[in-house]
């Protein structure tokens, strides 16, 4: 295990791409995205872990970045809102209303993509659990579970 004090130099792996920064032991990765990167789709919402709004693909997993450290993500895939390749979901949010002010989107699309990554044709109930580890302040709720629900591909 590598210890790491002071600043460091460490490589990411963000949407594909090699990125050298420099940052702290304690920098979230949410913050290393925004201020160092420029990647500013990941959302600073409640910064504890329950809306949501900062959701990014670790290894195709959603994670909520405020709640990780960006040293973690050293030596894995971190996927961005701005790295999406997801054509599909991305218009069913347009074509079914799955956003209202837009903050929580990017959050939405990234957990929604790993749900139908995992679950291609899952249930209602396993729409509703996924989504429901997301916050939506502006009730957009129908808009993005019919979007989701729109995306169910086949087989299981």
């Amino acid at each position: 295990m590598k210890i790491y004090s002071g600043l460091n130099e460490v490589t990411l792996s963000v949407n594909g791409k090699k990125r050298r920064v420099a940052l702290r032991p304690a920098d979230t990765l949410l913050r290393v995205l925004r201020e160092r990167l420029g990647m500013t789709g990941a959302k600073a919402g409640c910064e504890n872990g329950d809306c949501g709004a900062c959701t990014v693909l670790l290894d195709d997993i959603s994670v909520k970045s405020c709640m990780m450290l960006a040293v973690e993500a050293v030596g894995h895939e971190v996927t961005t809102i701005e790295g999406l390749n997801d054509p599909e979901l991305q218009k069913a949010f347009a074509d079914y209303g799955g956003f209202q002010c837009g903050f929580c989107t990017s959050g939405f699309l990234l957990n929604a993509h790993a749900l139908l990554s995992k679950y291609p044709n899952p249930d209602d109930e396993t729409v509703e659990e996924w989504l429901s580890s997301n916050i939506c302040r502006c009730t957009g709720y129908e808009g993005i579970r019919d979007a989701v629900s729109s995306c169910r591909r086949s087989g299981d």
